[in-house]
């Protein structure tokens, strides 16, 4: 695929008639696969360097160079700018807004506030979505709203995604004595469906949600797509291939945005006004990849061979976390923390001996420059990449938000490298870990902590210092992310990976210790995915009501 053709789908000609682009949708998913740690196709070879008469072995994994012409991607300019639709955005808004007001039932309620949000535009009707789910949830369901399934799992999830205390007994009515849901709601499939997109809500704990996802899922994967709605089976595929809630805003206000225009009660004013937004968020993003690629091709991280050069993937990562325009210092910065852990990720799985790598974590962890050159010239350029990126985003934070963030990085970045040290003892001595004993390091080792943290600073309206320290120790909502992003990172490796075993994975780690099968294993790691999710979901709630 041609260089030029791609970038210039970032913004296609196609605006003119408010055409939101494909980029996001060709890339980022794959880019959310790619991780911190060795990726599918690494070859590791051996090269020697010799160092005053001492020769030294190193690997290298071959890694191929970014696919991206950053000459290319630093010329692109910006051609699709709010001054030029400023008059239709306030109309457009205007509208939609009194469609928030309009007089219409609980259920045609509830599917507005869920298109919007699909469509991309929450963060746009915020105080309108709030209010509407006040008078919701306030509201007393009448017996006839109970009894409908699609309904009752709609009002659950999006009460439940915007933090509101819903029981799962509202399920109650839809179940038998035996504690199971109704045979008659097998073909209910808008009412399995909404069930199966509500259950991803659940909590540890609630029995009721886990044999909603389970019965939701058997039924809906036993039905027969030819007898289905064309546009109902697309929604249906793409629930089982992921739900709403682990799906990255931007990926699914694109995939939205071609269903909703199929659909017969589409409102012409919403769908117009969701694609001028997400070209205009997309210009934004333009911009800012623009500048991205300008820092790595100064920082001479380009030319740096011995590691990935996951600049642009880092970037579009970024977007999916946080798309909204006003956080542009949070994707910048963001981006570049990532960026440093793959490059230091690459210098512990794969360059540096076990000698240079703890004489760099010594460095890392007392966080001091002095007598650097005792390290050899590609680890010392390394860290000290990793130094003064960290030191400039702390400045950042000093001067914008009046606190220093640089101790609380610190203390990640060693916890992050004392993890990758013992990873690199455990293949030099050929030690193999058992799961806990592989997660309980693994979670520092995959990077999400720093990114979270920075999340964390970079995006909150009003920092702290007492907000940082608690941030600072861990909560699960931050410990079960970055197991998450663990376990499904780990799910990515192929047989082939798996089979080399040149880094420790949890597959691996289950594989040895129980002797299960690879299917067995995946199988398991994928229930641990779910099981953390829901303690992911409890965290995050305890997180906003604490900080």
């Amino acid at each position: 695929m041609a260089l030029p053709a791609l970038f210039t789908s970032f913004i296609p000609s196609s605006i003119r008639h408010n055409q939101p682009s494909l980029l996001f949708s060709r890339h980022l998913r794959s880019s959310l696969s790619s991780s911190s740690s060795t990726s599918s196709g690494a070859q590791f070879v051996k090269c020697a360097l010799k160092i005053e008469d001492q020769e030294i072995v190193r690997r290298s994994a071959n890694w191929q160079p970014s696919i991206w012409d950053y000459d290319f991607v630093q010329s692109l300019s910006v051609d699709y700018t709010e001054d030029k639709y400023t008059e239709q955005l306030r109309r457009l808004k205007q509208e939609v807004r009194g469609l928030f007001s309009r007089k219409m039932n609980q259920v045609a309620k509830l599917e507005f506030i869920d298109v919007v949000q699909r469509l991309g535009l929450g963060y746009q009707f915020e105080t309108e979505i709030k209010n509407a789910l006040i008078s919701i949830y306030n509201k007393t369901e009448d017996a006839q709203l109970l009894d409908d399934l699609y309904a009752t799992s709609l009002r659950f999830r999006l009460l439940r995604q915007h933090g509101y205390k819903v029981l799962q007994d509202v399920f109650q009515r839809s179940m038998n004595k035996m504690g199971t849901f109704n045979d008659s709601l097998n073909k209910d499939v808008k009412g399995l469906l909404g069930l199966y997109e509500a259950s991803f809500h659940g909590l540890e704990g609630e029995t009721i949600l886990d044999e909603a996802r389970n019965f939701a899922s058997k039924h809906l994967k036993d039905l027969n797509l030819d007898e289905v709605p064309a546009i109902l089976a697309s929604h249906m595929s793409h629930a089982l291939d992921m739900p709403i809630h682990w799906r990255p805003n931007r990926l699914e206000a694109r995939w939205f945005m071609d269903m909703y225009e199929k659909q017969g009660d589409m409102i012409p004013s919403l769908l117009r006004l969701a694609k001028i937004d997400f070209n205009l968020v997309q210009s934004v993003h333009k911009k800012e990849v623009s500048n991205m690629a300008r820092w790595w091709v100064e920082l001479g991280a380009n030319k740096m061979t011995f590691f990935r050069d996951r600049l642009v993937e880092r970037y579009f990562w970024c977007c999916a976390l946080v798309f909204e325009p006003q956080y542009s210092a949070y994707r910048e910065m963001t981006t570049k923390l990532l960026c440093m852990v793959t490059l230091i990720d690459d210098v512990y799985d794969v360059y540096g001996t076990l000698e240079e790598l703890e004489l760099l974590t010594d460095f890392i962890v007392r966080w001091d420059i002095t007598d650097i050159d005792k390290l050899p010239p590609t680890i010392r350029d390394s860290f000290m990449a990793l130094y003064n990126t960290t030191n400039e985003i702390g400045y950042w934070t000093m001067r914008e938000l009046g606190i220093n963030t640089i101790p609380y990085m610190r203390k990640v970045w060693a916890d992050e490298c004392k993890a990758y040290i013992k990873e690199v003892n455990w293949y030099n001595k050929g030690i193999k870990p058992t799961l806990k004993e592989y997660m309980d390091n693994a979670v520092d080792s995959i990077g999400g902590l720093i990114m979270l943290l920075g999340s964390y600073f970079l995006t909150t309206e009003k920092l702290t210092e007492e907000g940082l320290d608690y941030v600072s120790k861990i909560p699960s909502v931050m410990h079960c992310s970055a197991k998450i992003l663990r376990l499904n990172n780990d799910l990515s490796t192929s047989s082939y990976e798996l089979a080399r075993g040149d880094n420790f994975k949890v597959l691996e780690s289950y594989i040895n210790e129980t002797g299960a099968s690879e299917e067995a294993t995946r199988e398991h790691v994928w229930h641990l995915v779910h099981e953390t999710w829901t303690t992911h979901f409890l965290g995050s709630r305890l997180f906003s009501a604490l900080v």
